[in-house]
């Protein structure tokens, strides 16, 4: 199965990416592994790549997508894979659908984590982490015993910048901005589904497997 996960900042792609890939027995094919893979080893796109993160520049799509179509080529993603970060536009996407038909192939399904903003800017902002372990914990969900002390050292808990309801907020905007064109693209394909990402990890882990169950083949 060919699975691509999208959704907004805080929707927990990355818990239910890990959990659904386990579930189908396919690998995880995470944009950020890839790219710290690439670039720890050496590769000539990790080094392509590198050159554009050290100048704080955004890496282009077609080094993107060359690193994500190595990825897919290997063995262990012949069977299927789910995708987590990629792609994040509608011409990534389009690129995409192009690799996958030389290979004879194409997408199952493209998985929408729906969760709406206030519940996402509760999830995010409600985040302390500790300056001295990095323990992260949270106000509402797994607090500490005491407020502000981290329950594991003793140190102090902080909310990060990115933590912080102004710049969630904004996050949200540019998702928004730059994702709806490609949730609208894969609603005209005909192969996208939009599940409840609210509650615990496991029920929404539940509701997408019985979902992709229909898609199956």
């Amino acid at each position: 199965m060919r699975v691509v996960l999208v959704g907004p900042p805080g929707a927990g792609k990355g818990t239910q990416a890990q959990f659904i890939a386990s579930h189908l027995s396919i690998p995880k094919v995470s944009t950020g592994d890839i790219f710290r893979s690439n670039v720890s080893t050496g590769t000539d796109l990790g080094r392509k790549a590198k050159e554009y993160m050290d100048r704080g520049d955004l890496v282009p799509d077609e080094v993107t997508v060359a690193m994500v179509a190595s990825r897919l080529a290997e063995d262990d993603a012949q069977a299927g894979f789910l995708l987590d970060g990629f792609p994040r536009n509608v011409p990534q996407a389009r690129t995409l659908k192009q690799l996958l038909a030389d290979w004879s192939l194409r997408l199952d399904i493209v998985l929408e984590l729906v969760v709406d903003h206030d519940e996402v800017i509760r999830r995010l902002s409600g985040r302390r982490t500790c300056r001295q372990c990095g323990r992260v914990w949270h106000i509402a969900f797994d607090p500490p015993t005491r407020s502000g002390v981290c329950d594991e050292c003793g140190g102090e808990l902080f909310q990060r910048d990115d933590d912080r309801e102004e710049t969630i907020r904004h996050r949200l905007e540019v998702y928004q901005l730059q994702t709806q064109p490609l949730i609208t693209y894969y609603a005209d394909e005909g192969i996208l589904l939009g599940i409840d990402a609210t509650g615990p990890v496991e029920d929404v882990t539940d509701r997408a497997l019985v979902a992709l169950r229909r898609f199956t083949r």
